[in-house]
């Protein structure tokens, strides 16, 4: 027997090791260019089209087109109008007449429930009622007869035949049976009462639909037993499919500017380039919490706070569906066909930095005011003593504070603006924004180029400004 080799597995080992390492030597820088390369594909996949890139500086045209100012809100699909149809009877479904999407009318047969434990009290309270009339004719033989007796002994007494206690007698026999009449006439309306409930009970056997609409859920099945002693059971569910109500979601940070009758539209988690059209037709005065149990918490527990605004969208094609997700904006303004530029052009003016600079000193020129006051005051004084004029000093107390300057505007901003082969700061008046653009009123024209933030070379008086974009 030989003895084992024990370095040829090491040697493997290090080989395979020696390997690695120069695989990942190569692979590495690989795998960085490939990283940036798809870093770049998605920078450049997010921009807008109308955005180039000259010298390392990156610049968007002004263009024209449409703008809005929308609140986004997110919210569910709700039927209009759905019905939970219920068993007012106890009893077992023998019979169920509908399917799962059915559209049904009105008066329809939904189910059937046994109805023997109804027929069977029918009968019953027919029986006592033919018991009862059969009472009454009774009773009104015997008042026919009470009342020939009493005329008999009136004529009789009249005629000194009979007793005066003869006649009473006849008299009283005569208002009993009038009582007894009144009494059964009582209770044959009982009966009669009790026999139209039991025929009402006897007809909810057959359970009927109580609107226009299609099936949309079936809770009990054929066969199943019913109790309706504590609460009405639950059969199928219908509801109007042809037009659905959007329930949408609106922060309390929003909830103030909007309002009924503003257009809004809405897209579905599975079809976002359709838009569904609608105008907002109510928004709740109270958050979705205060319908909720513990009432309106609000939300200093540091929870979020919204109002539901519903609208309705016609359904006709039956493309959506009760519950489905949608994200609706609500369009406070809208502006079409006009001069855009990207939101990342515009800057701050100059004068509200100007503002900010001249409130700030005017605030230090008050805070030193009392030691400046005291100075002007021991100035007076030596001047006084020396027998000079005050008049330079009180100059100094009277004169006038200089007005701040008028703040800014909140529609001004600046924006460089690539004119004649230099950059130009100029101020722009805008209007409608939206989340990317914003419509420019005044201050550009369509086709001119603007910087974007990535670079911001100083104006054409500076001498340092980066050099414009080769024509």
């Amino acid at each position: 027997m030989q003895p084992l080799d024990m370095e040829q597995p090491a040697a493997a080992t290090v080989s395979r090791k020696a390997r690695l390492k120069r695989y990942a030597f190569f692979a590495i820088p690989v795998i960085i260019l490939a990283l940036s390369a798809i870093a770049a594909l998605a920078k450049r996949s997010y921009e807008p089209a109308d955005v180039q890139t000259n010298n390392n500086l990156r610049t968007a045209t002004a263009v024209m087109g449409d703008i809005e100012s929308t609140v986004l809100a997110s919210g569910i699909l709700q039927a209009s109008d759905q019905i939970s149809v219920g068993a007012q009877v106890s009893g077992q479904v023998t019979s169920l007449k509908v399917k799962l999407g059915q559209h049904v009318k009105k008066g329809d047969l939904i189910a059937e429930i046994d109805a023997t434990a109804q027929k069977n009290e029918l009968r019953n309270a027919e029986a006592s009622l033919k018991s009862l009339d059969a009472q009454m004719r009774a009773k009104q033989t015997a008042l026919e007869q009470a009342k020939s007796t009493m005329k008999r002994q009136k004529q009789m007494l009249d005629q000194d035949a009979s007793s005066r206690a003869d006649y009473e007698a006849a008299v009283a026999a005569w208002d009993m049976a009038r009582t007894d009449v009144t009494a059964l006439e009582a209770q044959i309306e009982q009966a009669q009462i009790q026999a139209d409930r039991v025929k009402l009970d006897l007809s909810h056997t057959s359970i009927r639909a109580p609107i226009d609409g299609t099936v949309v859920s079936i809770v009990t099945k054929e066969g199943q037993t019913l109790n309706s002693a504590q609460q009405v059971p639950t059969i199928v569910r219908l509801a109007h499919l042809d037009s659905l109500v959007v329930k949408a979601q609106i922060s309390e940070v929003d909830v103030a500017r909007v309002k009924a009758g503003m257009p809004v539209y809405f897209t579905l988690m599975g079809e976002p380039g359709r838009r569904y059209e609608s105008r907002l037709q109510v928004v709740e005065p109270v958050p979705e919490s205060a319908n909720q149990e513990g009432g309106m918490t609000g939300g200093a527990g540091g929870s979020a706070v919204y109002y539901n605004a519903l609208f309705s969208v016609n359904n006709s094609d039956s493309k959506l569906r009760i519950g489905m997700t949608v994200q609706a904006f609500i369009v406070l303004t809208r502006a079409k066909n006009v001069l855009t530029v990207p939101l990342a052009a515009l800057r701050e003016s100059e004068s509200r930095t100007d503002d900010s600079q001249a409130a700030q000193t005017l605030g230090n020129v008050q805070l030193q005011a009392p030691e400046a006051n005291a100075e002007v005051r021991d100035t007076m004084h030596a001047e006084a003593a020396g027998g000079l004029k005050l008049s330079s000093t009180l100059n100094l107390l009277t004169a006038p504070t200089a007005a701040p300057a008028a703040p800014r505007t909140a529609d001004r901003y600046v924006v460089q603006v690539l004119s004649n082969g230099q950059w130009q700061t100029r101020e722009v008046k805008v209007g409608v924004r939206d989340n990317m653009n914003a419509e420019i009123i005044e201050g550009l024209k369509a086709g001119e180029q603007v910087l974007l933030p990535d670079a911001a070379p100083a104006t054409s008086a500076d001498p340092a400004a980066p050099a414009a974009p080769a024509a």
